[in-house]
């Protein structure tokens, strides 16, 4: 009976840990995402320079993960070739510089609910790049589920009330980088294996996105600011926002660490749901019936490719257990076998 309490107690404890987890993730991709909305936002705090902020992001996070990794030796830093690091790091650094200038970009001109429901196009763009690389085998009932989310989302886009083709295109582009980005890491991280924490991967990452960011601000946002006199840096807010993107990092490498990538993208489709309240009740964004028809067509489908993705791994859970039962069957039959040949040997010594 203690065992039984105790084995109980240790399963629940596992199953609140987990919504722990969970729950720490979507407040602070929330806080992140409506943060972000606040300072960008003409009509809120009116500091509509994305690039800047971004790079704002990735000096502090940088600094942080240095600071970690160097200084207090809270984590070892991953070995690393110089070749790798140009080969692999780079251009995974700049593609997640171009996901997040253009994501925060899109904060410019579209509402939060209407970026969460373009959003659920991640799965399509995901599998489809993966495709087209060779990483993921073409099924034409996985791909009529992909057209089936698109069709959703175009639904909902043609019922957004605030609609403007630059920010739909802005994001629409981030969703791409940032697809192209984790079917990257797969084929160039992965097959090399490394695995990156979220500190390390800032520390090796977040130094490549600063440069690549330059660029573009050095041409496009830098003149505005020289000519912006009576903008003072405000340290609460972009320290504030700073830290909370820095946490964020740390709360997928939690999540996805403690549960699975396929609880994240579960526990995704719960937070794009509180953020189109929150933007419709809060913030006063406009929410159509056709928008919430069309994002609930996409959210089936996104819904759907969890269950079908979680399907697979319990199939190839069960495969890979029955072979190691194979296996572990085979050799105690040798050792058996072996052990009756040096019986018979010694009988008929």
């Amino acid at each position: 009976m203690g065992k039984g309490g105790s084995l109980s107690d240790s399963v629940l404890k596992k199953i609140m840990l987990s919504y722990a987890y969970v729950a720490i993730w979507i407040f602070l991709s929330f806080t992140v995402i409506v943060y972000n909305k606040y300072i960008l936002d003409k009509k809120m705090y009116n500091w509509p320079f994305p690039i800047s902020l971004t790079m704002i992001h990735m000096s502090f996070c940088a600094t942080l993960a240095i600071l970690l990794i160097k200084v207090f030796k809270f984590v070892e830093p991953v070995s690393m070739s110089r070749d790798v690091y140009l080969k692999s790091v780079v251009p995974i650094g700049a593609l997640y510089s171009l996901s997040l200038w253009l994501s925060n970009s899109a904060y410019i001109y579209l509402s939060v609910s209407f970026i969460q429901m373009l959003k659920a196009l991640m799965p399509v763009a995901v599998y489809s790049i993966g495709v087209l690389l060779k990483k993921e085998s073409f099924k034409s009932n996985t791909m009529a589920n992909m057209l089936s989310i698109s069709f959703g989302v175009g639904i909902a886009a043609y019922g957004e009330a605030r609609f403007d083709t630059w920010g739909v295109i802005l994001q629409l582009g981030a969703v791409a980088f940032e697809a192209t980005r984790l079917v990257m890491i797969q084929i160039l991280l992965t097959s090399k294996g490394i695995t990156l924490n979220p500190i390390t991967s800032l520390y090796y990452v977040a130094p490549c996105c600063l440069v690549f960011l330059c660029v573009p601000w050095i041409f496009v946002e830098y003149p505005v600011l020289m000519e912006t006199s009576s903008f003072h840096f405000d340290f609460v807010i972009f320290g504030t926002n700073s830290l909370c993107a820095f946490a964020l990092n740390l709360a997928v490498f939690l999540l996805v660490g403690k549960t699975s990538a396929l609880t994240m993208n579960v526990a995704g489709v719960v937070k794009d749901w509180l953020l189109i309240a929150f933007s419709w009740s809060v913030i006063k964004d406009t929410v159509t019936p056709i928008n919430l028809f069309g994002y609930g067509l996409a959210f089936l489908g996104v819904a759907y490719y969890n269950h079908a993705k979680l399907q697979a791994l319990k199939a190839k859970d069960a495969q890979k257990k029955t072979q190691e039962a194979d296996e572990e069957a085979g050799r105690l039959l040798e050792e058996r076998e072996g052990g009756g040949s040096v019986k018979r040997t010694e009988s008929e010594n």
